[in-house]
């Protein structure tokens, strides 16, 4: 059986941090940057290739207008989210496989306002 504090009482509480918090005005000010959304590149167009690659089906997404950091993250992003294999060839995300209406749908769904299949 558990006693009852005493009433008016507090309850038992030990913080160990509590002699943290008078020094905490002693640190400099720290910088909280919250990742700003970059707005959706305003169109994309994908179509799919065989020419130079040995017979072997890829689709290609140019036209995206994204830094090569972003670029990678977002073809990083999309071989997760088809499951299949990819990469980035001269400002181009190419995906193995014919992929065009799935990757359409991705880049709708990330908010690419005009998607063109070629």
């Amino acid at each position: 059986m558990t006693k009852k504090p005493a009433e008016g009482a507090a309850a038992p509480f030990h913080n160990p941090f509590s002699a943290l918090a008078p020094k905490r005005e002693g640190l400099p000010p720290g910088v909280l940057r919250a990742e700003k959304a970059r707005p959706a590149p305003a169109r994309a167009v994908v179509r799919m290739e065989r020419k130079g690659r040995a017979g072997k089906e890829v689709t290609v997404v140019e036209k995206l207008a994204l830094p090569s950091q972003e670029l990678e993250r977002w073809a990083r992003e999309l071989k997760q989210s088809l499951g299949c294999g990819g990469s980035v060839e001269e400002g181009a995300l190419v995906v193995q496989g014919d992929q065009r209406e799935r990757i359409r749908a991705w880049l709708v769904a990330r908010g690419v306002q005009k998607v063109s299949l070629g």
